[in-house]
């Protein structure tokens, strides 16, 4: 257990170290910047990933092994779906925005303020909020309208391969005819769903089953399919 003592007036923590005077400003905590991948965008974290330096001095940073595999490659990142170029392309990620701007890196020298370094900070955890709300606004105005379009392009789908669909025997539309001929109330399309339900369509001719021979001498169909 830890002993309260007082030393200069002032009470400490024997067994606790005390804070330095950069870890009380702010200096001293264990922050390190996160950067982007070189190839797909996403973080890269410290400790984490592949960092390669070309001869000329300029270091790639690399989140993982596929991204590194994909560069020595030299495939274009802006044609490879699973990439923030390509979605940016797309028009699937928010492009212009001020809030992007502060996230970019700024080699300017200036000169520490303990003030700035806290309100930099306040504002850097605004900012966030804000693009996260900017983008949810934008993801709900790309995606309006999709439910409709994916209707729209199964509906043609299917006129365009009618001809595919499972259609009622001559025998079911007969005997339709005769019961409308005679009075009866006949829905048709609930007839036609309802008879054209139990067809099987196989596209490469029927199954091969196995048949098994009991004891007694008859026969009983085997579960397990032949191909």
């Amino acid at each position: 257990m830890d002993c309260i003592g007082t030393i200069g007036g002032e009470k400490h923590i024997l067994g606790q170290k005390t804070p330095s005077r950069k870890q009380r400003d702010g200096r001293g905590t264990d922050k390190m910047r996160i950067e982007d991948c070189s190839f797909c965008g996403r973080p890269s974290y410290p400790s984490k990933g592949i960092t390669f330096v070309r001869n000329d001095g300029k270091s790639f940073r690399f989140c993982r092994s596929k991204c590194h595999r994909n560069f020595k490659m030299k495939r274009n990142p802006r044609k490879l779906k699973w990439t923030k170029a390509y979605r940016r392309n797309a028009g699937k990620e928010m492009v212009v925005d001020s809030t992007l701007l502060f996230g970019q890196r700024r080699n300017e020298p200036v000169r520490y303020d303990r003030d700035l370094v806290a309100r930099t900070l306040n504002a850097m955890q605004r900012v966030s909020a804000i693009r996260q709300r900017r983008e949810r606004v934008f993801y709900k105005k790309r995606m309006a309208g999709k439910r409709a379009r994916t209707l729209a392009d199964a509906r043609k789908l299917v006129a365009e391969n009618e001809h595919l669909l499972p259609r009622m025997r001559g025998s079911e539309k007969k005997r339709l005819a005769e019961m409308a001929a005679a009075g009866e109330d006949v829905d048709v399309e609930a007839e036609e769903e309802r008879a054209t339900r139990g067809y099987k369509v196989k596209a490469f001719g029927t199954e091969k089953r196995r048949l098994r021979v009991r004891e007694d001498g008859g026969v009983e169909e085997d579960g397990m399919d032949m191909d």
